[in-house]
């Protein structure tokens, strides 16, 4: 899929590079064919003033430049390197003079059946395609006509080689730009392949997941089927199992979903609303108590009061009970576990949760909050956990326009920390937890 997905992309811009490349050598041939033409015709109102009397013009290679546009200017410059020559015909349609400047070879066939097929035109200017000129009719008082020629010749190699340089930059500038698309390309998608490679482990991981409990669960419904006679009471234990396998797979579904939703923007579609994280850290702390009894651990707390933020309460309350779960599981043997709330120094409540225990090695550090990930694979079945606490701890924090981060080590334990924005106006209608 990433291959085609690249291969899109490259193709993509080629052709939409093709296209802009295509349209600008366009329209600079474009551009240079009417200046091309532009210049015949100087050339050719130059050779018309020949027919007037005044001689050929020599260019001065250190003279001072000429008015652009006078015939006596540009025109003289123009003649000087175009093949030009004059006809004058008399009234009765007789050629009476050929003027070649001297700088062309014509001859008197060619230019008599020249002045025939342009005295036969409806135009004053245009091109005759049979002979390859290009012409310019002025009549004169005296009622004789004047026709300057011009050779086309010179306009096609001017164009041919043109157009030869824009192919050459053209193909140079594609394939320069394929192995640049190439490289962007690995660049670019480097995200959607990071992000698809989540995705599959973290179908594989949840299919892992859900695999055990339903193994349980066929597993007890099936001793239970094999003793149609006994009563629910003697199949109570089997019952037990599958109630138990079935409310971990609800938890984990919901976990999933909870992830998903967070995924697609829908958790924050709600507003935001102003929340005392100081009452509802405390109201968390109570119902966590009776839970580090049972574990023998010391849960202590020094919760600066007053502290508001902006956002859902029961996604922080389940952001606090996340942090404090998995502290108290694992605080080890007489464990303990502080949890802190202050605030920052950039006005930033910061939640802190802290627990005794063996440290979480270095190298698992910066992989915690991926979702399944667990340091200790052992574990997971004894603490009940399926590795996504801390991955929607993240996502809370994140989607509250906070942070969270980690730091372990032998000397001072395990620390979750979370920044989140304090509420800069304390509404009156805080809500109360």
């Amino acid at each position: 899929m990433l291959k085609k997905l690249r291969r899109k992309f490259v193709m993509t811009n080629m052709l939409l590079v093709s296209l802009v490349l295509i349209i600008v050598f366009g329209l600079l041939i474009g551009s240079n064919n009417q200046h091309i033409i532009q210049q015949s015709q100087a050339a050719m109102r130059g050779a018309l003033a020949w027919s007037k009397g005044f001689r050929p013009p020599r260019l001065e290679i250190s003279g001072a430049p000429r008015p652009v546009g006078d015939w006596n200017g540009e025109g003289d410059r123009q003649t000087a390197i175009i093949p030009v020559f004059s006809v004058t015909i008399n009234r009765s349609g007789t050629v009476t003079e050929v003027n070649d400047g001297d700088r062309v070879q014509v001859s008197d066939d060619v230019a008599a059946q020249a002045a025939e097929e342009a005295l036969h035109t409806d135009s004053d200017s245009g091109t005759l395609s049979g002979l390859d000129l290009r012409y310019i009719r002025e009549q004169a008082a005296d009622g004789s006509t004047h026709i300057a020629f011009a050779d086309r010749s010179w306009e096609r190699s001017s164009l041919r080689n043109l157009l030869l340089s824009c192919l050459l930059v053209f193909a140079t500038a594609l394939a320069c730009f394929f192995f640049i698309s190439l490289a962007l390309a690995k660049l670019a998608l480097r995200p959607v392949e990071l992000a698809w490679k989540q995705q599959r482990r973290f179908v594989a991981d949840a299919s892992h997941e859900l695999k055990t409990p339903l193994t349980v669960i066929l597993t007890n419904a099936g001793l239970v089927l094999s003793h149609p006679d006994d009563t629910v009471r003697e199949q109570s234990k089997w019952i037990r199992y599958i109630q138990e396998e079935a409310q971990r797979m609800r938890g984990l579904v919901e976990d999933l979903l909870f992830l998903a939703k967070n995924d697609e923007g829908r958790m924050n579609a709600v507003p935001f609303q102003a929340v005392n994280l100081s009452q509802l850290t405390k109201g968390v702390l109570l119902t966590f108590e009776p839970v580090a009894f049972e574990a023998g651990a010391d849960l202590t707390d020094s919760v600066t009061p007053g502290l508001i933020v902006s956002g859902h309460s029961d996604q922080l309350r389940r952001l606090v009970a996340i942090l404090l779960d998995n502290a108290v599981k694992y605080a080890g043997p007489a464990g303990k576990v502080h949890v802190y709330l202050d605030r920052s120094e950039r006005n930033m409540a910061r939640l802190a949760v802290q627990n005794t225990g063996s440290p979480i090695p270095p190298e698992h550090l910066s992989h915690l909050f991926e979702r399944f990930y667990r340091a200790d694979d052992s574990r997971a079945r004894t603490s009940g956990g399926y590795g996504l606490g801390l991955a929607i701890a993240k996502s809370i924090a994140e989607g509250h326009h906070g942070s969270i981060s980690v730091r372990s080590n032998a000397s001072e334990g395990t620390a979750f920390t979370v920044l989140l924005p304090e509420r800069a106006e304390k509404s009156p209608a805080i809500e109360r937890l």
